[in-house]
């Protein structure tokens, strides 16, 4: 790996020398502590929380011609202490976070390929996942058009298959999600549109996965329109998503998110209030009604705890959050943000121990704080603590737990991500 490296620093230097280019290499050093106490899920009585330090370690390449831009991101994932010092196998994740180069056939257009982070509007339905180690990217063909009048559209393509090993591989298509929890074919169109004092973005996605029963194609859609709007001190800003097709099991959908907030600036600072409503399934309906955030960076708008959408199911129920959001300038380089969701479901949860009826619709109430001070220009250091309370419903949908206890999470992250050489010759 060290050898591969060295090689890719050595050959881009060399071009951006050779012609007109540009070539940037950076690199980010991210260890993050975590207290889990109750993260995710409600503690169970006498459960001990969990404590660890995890670490990512990228290093970035980019280098552009008029006509040409390459981008290779690599990656080393571990937990402290999870291999021996003394050692000569590494089970921790060493991968291409991104490899991906573009070619640019006039000022408006361009064509881009390879493995690539898509990250659009807020991130809620495409979005790289940054807060988490691993991220999130895709590998794809991206056609990316914007005109003089700063409209950007692009049009994504992606197919995906199981590993095999290539030499053998004379017979079979199937891909099977359940392994990946990932799409078989991904085609999307994406507007953009930006003004002064106003934005407005809209959305069309085909995700298709095969059933393992017949290798026949779910085709799962979901379009979407956002917009936000500036009046003086106030910013109104609101989502629609609706889903329908088919998901990887083959069940009809037809299920929503609809989103609205407003952000005041005041002397002290600025508020932003607002819900969302994720739609959820009754036991009785015939179709899944649940919708789906299939590709965001959903930490950053569920609650901090990840709760909701977040590798942790809430047995489909959908979600109404209530927020209320600020962010505190403590000094010129530190600042406190503060959030407070109260969550309920979208569906009715059965009561278990009354056949036919429901327990109540509250989930509980999550509080969340971090503090950011960037002590220097290449350093960062984020300390936050989040606490939930829970109700006996919110025990339910999550499969056991116990709401008496204290449910909190504490972390702690430093970041380094200086530049490490940048060059352009002109």
């Amino acid at each position: 790996m060290k050898k591969i490296y060295i090689l890719i620093i050595t050959t881009v230097v060399c071009l951006s020398s050779a012609v007109q280019a540009q070539f940037n290499l950076g690199a980010e050093i991210r260890p993050r502590a975590e207290f889990r106490n109750g993260f995710k899920k409600p503690k169970t009585t006498g459960a001990d929380p969990a404590f660890f330090i995890e670490q990512r370690s990228r290093l970035y390449f980019n280098y552009k011609t008029e006509k040409l831009v390459l981008n290779i991101s690599l990656q080393d994932v571990r937990i402290w202490g999870s291999i021996s010092q003394i050692y000569k196998t590494d089970p921790n994740l060493q991968n291409v976070y991104e490899a991906w180069g573009q070619y640019n056939f006039n000022s408006k257009f361009g064509m881009r390929v390879g493995r690539m982070a898509l990250d659009y509007d807020n991130a809620r339905f495409l979005g790289d996942l940054n807060w988490a180690a691993q991220g999130r990217s895709h590998d794809g063909l991206l056609f990316l058009y914007q005109s003089e009048s700063g409209i950007k559209l692009d049009f994504g393509l992606a197919y995906n298959q199981n590993w095999k090993f290539e030499p053998a591989w004379l017979s079979g298509n199937f891909y099977d999600h359940t392994a990946t929890f990932n799409y078989k074919s991904m085609e999307f169109v994406h507007l953009h549109k930006k003004w002064e004092d106003a934005s407005i973005s809209a959305m069309i996605h085909n995700d298709s996965r095969q059933v393992a029963a017949d290798s026949s194609m779910a085709h799962r859609q979901t379009i979407a329109v956002l917009g936000d709007r500036k009046y003086g001190d106030l910013k109104v800003g609101g989502e629609l998503y609706y889903q329908g097709g088919k998901n990887g099991a083959g069940t009809d959908v037809s299920a929503f998110l609809a989103s609205l907030y407003v952000t005041m600036n005041t002397n002290i600072t600025p508020v932003t209030l607002g819900g969302d409503y994720l739609s959820g399934t009754n036991t009785s309906d015939t179709k899944d009604k649940s919708f789906t955030p299939l590709y965001g960076t959903n930490h950053k708008f569920y609650g901090f705890m990840d709760y909701f959408y977040v590798g942790s199911g809430h047995d489909r129920k959908g979600l109404i959050d209530l927020f209320v959001k600020t962010n505190f300038k403590l000094g010129e380089k530190s600042n406190l943000v503060g959030h407070l969701h109260y969550f309920s479901s979208a569906a009715d949860i059965d009561d278990p121990a009354n056949a036919g009826e429901s327990l109540s619709s509250s989930l509980g109430t999550e509080v969340d704080l971090v503090y950011t001070n960037s002590f220097h220009k290449n350093v960062k250091l984020f300390i936050g603590y989040s606490q939930m309370f829970a109700t006996n419903s919110m025990v339910e949908v999550k499969g056991g737990g116990d709401k008496s206890v204290v449910n909190n999470w504490a972390w702690a992250m430093i970041m380094f991500n200086p530049t490490l050489f940048e060059s352009k010759t002109d």
